[in-house]
């Protein structure tokens, strides 16, 4: 049975945006008070059959993407028909209105709780925060294994098209993205988050609903740095090629060789670094 029941949309007070008023100071021209917008950051619980699982601080919007994406790239679901259904949890069932997501599994579909080694709590800065054991981060997912090729042209686009799809950045300068594209360079899903790990799971989620995984056809772009952990959720998903704005982390570059991955940083201004499995680049 496929997921349904797509919680509510998030109140107005619980937007991806915000409505501030800033006091401005310009060099010579004193200070005046305006109108300005911020990216909202607000707690999110993540239930299954009634249990907590995790808080995350993240952007409110496609929480039900979140949490199934969450639930895939920890290796804790690995199919979409082991979800009933997604909802918020309702007023009076003992937790915040909107802000508590509930995963129903589908009758009989075996759940490990031990393997989430989290504690209740994780920033928007670093989803690892609340690991118990770095073993406990390494997830079982299969190496990469693809003949995909892409041309560093296609590649060299994918950064302006990345950033003309970030409409809440736009208004606030202050979100993450993680984009989907082919090997034609076409856009295929677009997420913003103020975590950028948050972005990936809500991007793996919208297509690990769809039934869409692995995604061998695959370059995840994320506007800023890459970290171990957006290695092991590309992994999840079966991505063959990540590439980033800014640089990779030392971790990140060592998992993605030992996973078969092609790590890219620095793209932009129509060059790159590859540090990874540099035979996809053509």
């Amino acid at each position: 049975m496929k997921p349904s029941r797509p919680p509510a949309e998030a109140p107005a007070a619980l937007q991806p945006v915000t409505g501030i008023t800033v006091v401005r100071f310009r060099a010579g021209a004193g200070s005046e008070r305006s109108a300005d917008q911020v990216a909202t950051e607000e707690p999110v619980e993540i239930r299954i059959d009634g249990q907590s699982v995790a808080v995350l601080m993240r952007t409110p919007g496609s929480d039900r993407e979140l949490a199934a994406g969450f639930l895939c790239s920890e290796g804790l679901l690995d199919s979409p028909d082991a979800i009933l259904d997604i909802t918020r949890c309702e007023p009076g069932s003992g937790h915040q209105e909107a802000n508590a997501i509930h995963v129903r599994l589908a009758p009989g579909v075996p759940f490990d709780w031990k393997r989430l080694q989290r504690h209740t709590y994780a920033s928007s800065s670093c989803g690892l925060c609340g690991k118990a054991t770095i073993e406990s981060i390494r997830q079982s997912f299969p190496p990469i294994r693809t003949n995909l090729t892409v041309s560093s042209d296609v590649l060299n686009r994918l950064p302006d098209l990345l950033r003309g799809n970030q409409h809440s950045f736009e208004q606030t300068g202050g979100l993450h993205a993680a984009g989907l594209f082919n090997s034609s360079g076409k856009l295929r899903a677009l997420f913003e988050d103020v975590g950028r790990h948050n972005a990936v799971d809500k991007l793996i989620g919208s297509l690990f609903l769809r039934g869409e995984l692995p995604l061998e056809d695959g370059v995840l772009l994320l506007s800023g740095r890459v970290s171990f952990e957006v290695m092991q959720k590309a992994l999840a998903a079966g991505i063959p090629i990540v590439a980033a704005i800014s640089a990779p982390t030392s971790l990140a570059i060592g998992f993605a060789e030992a996973s078969g991955q092609t790590l890219i940083g620095f793209l932009r201004e129509d060059r790159m670094n590859v540090y990874t499995h540099p035979e996809r680049i053509r």
